[in-house]
């Protein structure tokens, strides 16, 4: 069949193809589809090519274009070479018989152009700020300190913040005492705390469902089970679902952490909360939410967990993202090197 503009007409077919394949066959989220098909046609007006005219020199172009003149990050440069070779992957499968139809109408056909020499290797799963750290025990006790701080003024001068600053307090010590990021937190509901057979001690606490864990690649979200090891901080979540959060009128909203709206926390009020804390505390501007997650993991090294089990409570796939979070204390070392002198000197 002849085509009025059969370029622009197989480029579209392509991108159909290739949405359906990823919707039906993978069971990808439509947001996930939707960005992918936008970072293809954003490529293809960069190169000015069609797919089957696209080669290797193009995606060294793009990233050099993504690197020096957008300053994107390395994890979302590879994601964008990431979508291009998956693209490139559906039209040389001979399944979809791209290849054929491009060199019947154009003598020319698709090619694979992201290789392991023009393409950033993902090499681990973490790739924050290097500048990130966790918590001192010192800072952290300042900080769940100034917390507490914040409620009992509150109450003291009867102002309706209150709750808030409970809410707030309780928060940042479930953030760190189940190692959480701050979307799994924020989306956090109330049934999503459990009794663990194994821990009677914490009754209804003795776990934690998370439900919303960190994607990768467009895959759904990732669960894990977290048990309940801080005895205080069962207390303390314990007391803000039983005494606080009934205040705040909505008993029938599922969210853990609600607003006065009835609305559930975003990430970005637990963001700014942190940041007036921590401004009024005066710690450190590289100290975010995400630190103690940070502090979680390695104040549980320090203690003696075993890595595999911090490993699993936190989410990781590979060890090796757990060892970037862990930032051992130097009286920790300390400890260890003279626990191995004594053993060797003494042997």
């Amino acid at each position: 069949m002849a085509l009025l503009h059969p370029e622009d007409a197989v480029f579209e077919a392509m991108l159909d193809g290739w949405q359906a394949q990823q919707r039906g066959g993978r069971r990808l989220a439509e947001k996930t589809v939707t960005d992918r098909i936008a970072r293809v046609r954003a490529f293809t007006e960069f190169a000015g090519e069609y797919p089957w005219r696209w080669n290797a020199a193009h995606m060294d172009e793009w990233s050099v274009h993504l690197i020096a003149e957008l300053h994107r990050a390395e994890s979302t440069i590879r994601n964008y070479q990431g979508i291009i070779r998956g693209f490139c992957d559906f039209l040389i499968n001979p399944h979809y018989r791209w290849a054929e139809e491009c060199e019947a109408r154009f003598g020319t056909h698709p090619v694979q152009i992201c290789h392991e020499w023009n393409t950033v290797a993902h090499l681990v799963e973490y790739e924050g700020d290097a500048e990130r750290r966790p918590f001192t025990r010192e800072e952290l006790q300042r900080f769940f300190d100034f917390c507490d701080d914040r409620v009992d003024q509150a109450i003291r001068k009867g102002r309706k913040g209150a709750i808030h600053a409970y809410r707030d307090a309780t928060l940042f010590k479930v953030m760190y005492a189940w190692g959480l990021r701050r979307t799994e937190a924020s989306r956090l509901d109330v049934t999503d705390f459990h009794r663990n057979p194994k821990a009677p001690e914490f009754g209804r606490f003795g776990g934690l469902q998370v439900r919303y864990g960190k994607r990768t690649r467009g895959s759904a979200y990732r669960r894990r089970e977290v048990m309940s090891l801080m005895d205080w901080a069962v207390e303390a979540v314990e007391d803000y679902i039983r005494n606080i959060r009934p205040r705040f009128g909505f008993p029938d909203h599922p969210a853990l952490w609600v607003t006065e709206r009835g609305s559930r926390l975003r990430p970005r009020e637990i963001d700014d909360r942190f940041a007036d804390y921590r401004k009024e505390l005066g710690l450190a501007e590289e100290l975010v939410p995400h630190c103690l997650r940070h502090s979680y993991v390695t104040h549980l090294i320090e203690d003696g967990a075993d890595e595999t089990f911090v490993q699993k409570q936190v989410g990781h796939l590979y060890k090796s993202t757990t060892a970037i979070y862990t930032s051992v204390s130097g009286d920790f070392m300390n400890t260890m090197m003279r626990q191995y002198l004594d053993v060797t000197l003494k042997g």
